[in-house]
């Protein structure tokens, strides 16, 4: 084992578990989190967007062969492009977009107070998946 492991002091498992539902119910309750959270049910709840949105998604589905290609004709790409613009253009979405954004930043800003603090990219250690 290398050295640095035997200095490490090591918080038990369930230290760590508390410590993260802490932050995570921290995380819960900013302002950005319960925006993205209003946002997302309102967008649930927007027929209009959920049909534009369906619609771009079956287009994509179907045309996703050609386009990983380069194959799509210009009529298919400018029918792609009219149904993109179409989900983006609804108010329900933009502000879906708008919020996501703002969480972002905040995961993004806590993951470099992770980082400073231990002394670790926190967002490289954590994958894909993080912040």
């Amino acid at each position: 084992m290398p050295d640095f492991l035997n200095e490490l002091e090591l918080a038990p498992p369930e230290v760590v578990r508390q410590a993260a539902r802490d932050f995570a119910a921290a995380l819960a309750e900013t302002p950005q989190f319960k925006a993205f959270e209003d946002a997302a049910e309102h967008l649930h709840r927007d027929e209009a967007a959920r049909q534009a949105l369906d619609a771009y998604q079956s287009k994509q589905q179907s045309l996703q062969a050609v386009l990983m290609l380069n194959a799509a004709s210009d009529a298919e790409r400018a029918e792609l492009q009219r149904l993109h613009t179409a989900v983006v253009s609804q108010p329900s979405v933009a502000a879906y977009v708008q919020v996501q954004t703002d969480l972002m930043s905040v995961c993004q800003s806590v993951a470099d107070m992770l980082s400073q603090a231990i002394g670790l990219n926190f967002a490289a250690v954590c994958g894909s998946g993080c912040c």
